[in-house]
C-alpha cells in the first residue's frame, strides 16, 4: 500500500523585501513594496513527501533551505504556489523559539505544548517524559531567563521530540549542547524513524549526519532544487557543486 503525502510543495516562490529602515519598511507595506530591494529565496520549488520518508535538504548558505522548513511550520509563508502539510509538526528549529524568559521551564512546557495546540490532558502526560529526557534537575521549576543557552536548547528539543510528531523537521539541531546529549538526541531521532511513520526533514552541512539519518537528498542551489533523488548520489552531488564553488 502506497504511502500517502504529507507534505508538497508546488510551484513555490517566497519573496523577501529588504528595507534600509523601519521608515522604508512601513513606506513599503503601504505602497506594494516599492523602493526595496528583493530576495527570492525559493524559486518555482516543487517536491513531495510521503509519509515515513526521511529527506536530507543540502545547500549552501542562502539556498533556500532553512525558508523551505520555515514555509512548512508556517512561521514564513510562500510569495506564490501552493504548499501542503497534513499532521503534527515537531520543529526543531530555534529551539528555544517560544519559551517565555519568566516562566520556569516546567511552565513552558504548558506553553509551548498549547502553541503546538496540543490539550493540557495529554501535555500532562508527557511532562515527565520530556522532564526526564532534558535532564535539566531542580532548574526545571526555575525561570529559563536563568538557562544557559544549552538548557534552552535541551528543554526546545526534549519538547519537540516527546509531542509524538508526524512530521519531524531538524536544522542544525543537532550541534548544540553536549556530546552526550548529542548522542542521546541522535538515539531519539532514530527510534522515532524506526517505527516507519514519522517524517524527516532535515538541514544538515554535515553529509556524514544526514546519511544516518536520511535516505533520500534534495540539493538546493539559488531557492531551486537541483538534485533529488537517493541521498548517497545528492550527497555527491553537493559536494561536487561545493567544490565547483570554491575554485
Amino acid at each position: 500500500m502506497e504511502k500517502k503525502t504529507v507534505i508538497r510543495f508546488t510551484d513555490v516562490c517566497k519573496v523577501y523585501y529588504l528595507y534600509k529602515n523601519s521608515k522604508q519598511r512601513l513606506f513599503g507595506a503601504l505602497f506594494n513594496h516599492r523602493n526595496c530591494k528583493k530576495k527570492l529565496a525559493v524559486d518555482s520549488l516543487s517536491f513531495e513527501i510521503k509519509q515515513g520518508e526521511s529527506v536530507a535538504f543540502f545547500g549552501r548558505n542562502g539556498a533556500g533551505k532553512s525558508t523551505v522548513l520555515k514555509m512548512v511550520t508556517e512561521v514564513a509563508f510562500p510569495t506564490s504556489g501552493e504548499i501542503y502539510v497534513d499532521g503534527r509538526v515537531g520543529a526543531l528549529l530555534e529551539l528555544s523559539a517560544g519559551f517565555d524568559p519568566e516562566f520556569t521551564g516546567r511552565e513552558n512546557i504548558y506553553l509551548k505544548g498549547h502553541l503546538l495546540g496540543i490539550r493540557e490532558q495529554e501535555i500532562k502526560k508527557l511532562e515527565e517524559s520530556i522532564v526526564e529526557f532534558a535532564d535539566l534537575g531542580d532548574y526545571i521549576d526555575q525561570p529559563v531567563r536563568t538557562y544557559s543557552s544549552g538548557m534552552k536548547a535541551r528543554l526546545g528539543f526534549s519538547v519537540n521530540v516527546n509531542i509524538r510528531p508526524d512530521i519531524l523537521i531538524v536544522d542544525e539541531a543537532l550541534s548544540v549542547g553536549d556530546d552526550a546529549f548529542k548522542r542521546k538526541c541522535t538515539t531519539r531521532i532514530n527510534e522515532l524513524l524506526s517505527k516507519g511513520d514519522i517524517t524527516l526533514m532535515f538541514v544538515t552541512h554535515a553529509v556524514g549526519v544526514a546519511k544516518e539519518f536520511c535516505k533520500r537528498g534534495i540539493v538546493l542551489n539559488n531557492g531551486k532544487a537541483v538534485f533529488d533523488g537517493p541521498i548517497d548520489e545528492a550527497a555527491a552531488y553537493y559536494e561536487k557543486m561545493i567544490a565547483k564553488k570554491k575554485k
